[in-house]
């Protein structure tokens, strides 16, 4: 084994124990907590947000590096639903290149479970709430960005 084939081996290593690590004391439950309860009252304030601003948010280059960086862990740096986390969490990430369920998602509803998490949506508990590290622009132009890996449309 030569020295890069090793050291490619053992950040792989490295970054899979890490996210297990992660994902340990994260937990992966389906019960409510406390703050996850609350997020239905933010829906209203988050929908107004959306609507205030209703600016296309392009898909950039640094759009594409977000979704590398925070969302391929779980759904693949492709879109398929086939990240690295994938096999670790008892409900399977979404494939975003599907169409067939994402045409019946509006971008509304996709911002909201990129901003407040799965659970807050009746989604996968595993999926977090991103409101906190995301800006809104950022949270739009991921919205355009799945478009584009399903080729779909919003309702």
């Amino acid at each position: 084994m030569n020295k890069k084939t090793f050291l490619e081996l053992l950040i792989k290593t490295i970054q899979v124990s890490m996210l297990l690590a992660f994902m340990f004391f994260l937990g992966c439950s389906s019960e409510r907590k406390p703050h996850q309860a609350q997020a239905k009252k933010t829906d209203v304030i988050v929908q107004k947000e959306l609507q205030s601003m209703m600016d296309v948010s392009s898909v950039t280059e640094k759009t594409r590096q977000v979704y590398r960086r925070y969302c391929a862990q779980c759904h693949g740096v492709k879109g398929h639903g086939d990240g690295i986390n994938a096999p670790y969490l008892v409900v399977p990430p979404r494939d975003h290149t599907k169409s067939d369920y994402l045409e019946t998602r509006s971008d509304q509803q996709l911002f909201d479970a990129i901003k407040l998490g799965g659970l807050a949506v009746g989604r996968a508990p595993c999926m977090p709430a991103w409101e906190h590290t995301f800006e809104s622009e950022t949270i739009r132009s991921l919205v355009n960005y799945i478009r584009e890996l399903c080729n779909c449309k919003a309702l």
